[in-house]
């Protein structure tokens, strides 16, 4: 009887420090992980900071383009007319 409950102790600090092994794994590799995603979190920032200024810009463009595109057909017609 002693000596089943001396394996049955020994069975379970066996189990006990692998789970406990497993679980600082997990914790490092989550940590490793986590400093990953800080660095991607800070890219990505700085990113957006950098092109913020892209979607104004793009409509003030866009406007411009439309007063070319005004200007172009009176162009083209004019063009037409000195070729007959």
């Amino acid at each position: 009887m002693r000596l089943l409950v001396t394996l049955t102790v020994v069975e379970i600090l066996i189990f006990v420090g692998a789970l406990a092994w497993y679980l600082i794994a997990i914790t490092r590799s989550l940590a490793s992980i986590s400093g990953s995603l800080g660095k991607v979190t800070f890219g990505v920032r700085a990113i957006e900071q950098q092109t913020a200024s892209i979607g104004p810009n793009v409509v003030k463009i866009n406007g411009q383009l439309e007063v070319v595109e005004g200007a172009l057909a009176g162009l083209a017609e004019k063009a037409e007319q000195l070729t007959r």
